[in-house]
């Protein structure tokens, strides 16, 4: 069906190019909020946070506990790009 099944599918071009840019901006996405540098320099921000009081200890302690999961999740999954490991 290849050229007769790309002419009938032409008009759905937009359509098709719109998912491929969605899911590549999807991915890179992922990729930053379970980069493990990334999550590392949102437990130091978190941490100043906490001790200049612009947050409280049981919303730092629950923010933590987001982060370090993110974290965990990405260290299991090798997600995130150059993060230091290496024989």
């Amino acid at each position: 069906m290849g050229l007769i099944g790309e002419v009938l599918l032409l008009p759905f071009a937009p359509v098709r190019g719109a998912g491929w840019v969605m899911r590549q901006v999807l991915q890179e996405a992922e990729r930053i909020y379970y980069d493990p540098a990334t999550i590392r320099a949102e437990l130091s921000r978190l941490e100043e946070q906490l001790e200049t009081g612009e947050i409280a200890e049981d919303e730092f302690d629950r923010q933590e506990d987001e982060l370090l999961d993110r974290l965990e999740i990405a260290l299991r999954s090798g997600a995130g790009t150059g993060n230091g490991t290496g024989s």
